[in-house]
């Protein structure tokens, strides 16, 4: 399948405690019109607030704004062949992880499906309890595992914290996770542009501003001159662009093809861009 028609996927994880289903709960607030579907393992471990339900019917749980919950159970492939053929399909698939379940290992079964495309893993500290977990042994392997697969971390309640004991957790997460971006959180709220990034539903020139700023973090449209090597534009704006998250959008390489770049923490992956995509890489950074 082309990969401009595949449904992106972001998986949601991180321990027990650390503030999953409040963020779930926080995206569906905010999905913006975007139909999306969070698969869960058990309805049961996923309390969504009780004024989003419109429905439910055996495995499904009809949400407000066209979007959807679905309970996997112990067989993730079938459910997510069983949601490729949804009419309509969703935009996007959230897909949260068990406290214990590793995400890389998602990953690789998704990468089974030809219906699907990964658009990042995001963990879930709590960063009270995060060291103490990782030092334990009978967390340790799992925790810094879950690290290890991150492309974005989100170091949840940060407010309950000193700035002291912050900020040495955060250099203790860039050690631990050194291909992800580390982002500090209160209650799980992120803006769900850093989640569910999903540029191909509309054209590049209505997605921001030059230096517009959202919350805790700024956007720029970057426009090369001319052709480029995707993959060393991508490489230059992972080491050249200040606590990048992440960033897609479409160049016209070198050969005069057209290219997608999309950019998660610091993973980047080229693809062929849909027809008629317009030239220009949207930019999501932190701070600055």
């Amino acid at each position: 399948m082309p990969e401009q028609n595949k449904m992106p996927v972001t998986i949601i994880g991180g321990y027990l405690g650390s503030g999953k289903t409040t963020l779930v709960n926080h995206l569906l607030r905010n999905a913006d019109g975007k139909r999306l579907a969070i698969m869960v393992n058990e309805f049961g471990e996923l309390p969504i607030d009780a004024d989003l339900i419109e429905a439910q019917d055996d495995d499904i749980i009809s949400l407000s704004g066209g979007c959807v919950c679905c309970s996997y159970g112990n067989d993730l492939i079938m459910a997510m062949m069983d949601m490729a053929k949804m009419d309509p399909r969703p935009d996007h698939i959230v897909l949260e992880a068990s406290g214990v379940a590793l995400p890389g290992a998602i990953a690789n079964s998704l990468s089974l499906l030809n219906d699907y495309s990964l658009d990042g893993i995001v963990v879930l500290t709590d960063v009270e309890t995060i060291r103490e977990r990782a030092g334990d042994k009978y967390m340790s392997d799992t925790v810094l595992r879950q690290l290890e697969d991150a492309d974005i971390v989100l170091m949840n309640k940060a407010d309950l914290v000193s700035d002291n004991i912050s900020g040495d957790v955060s250099s203790w997460l860039a050690e631990k996770s050194p291909g992800a971006q580390i982002i500090k959180t209160e209650r799980s709220v992120v803006h769900p542009t850093l989640m569910l990034q999903d540029f191909e539903r509309q054209p590049v020139s209505g997605l921001g501003m030059k230096h517009h700023d959202a919350g805790q973090f700024n956007t720029e449209l970057v426009v090369p001159d001319g052709p480029v090597d995707a993959c060393q534009m991508a490489n230059d704006l992972i080491e050249n662009t200040p606590g990048l998250v992440r960033a897609k959008g479409f160049v016209k390489s070198i050969n005069g093809t057209m290219q997608t770049i999309q950019i998660v923490g610091k993973r980047a992956e080229i693809t062929p861009a849909p027809e008629g995509a317009e030239v220009g890489v949207i930019t999501i950074s932190v701070g600055g």
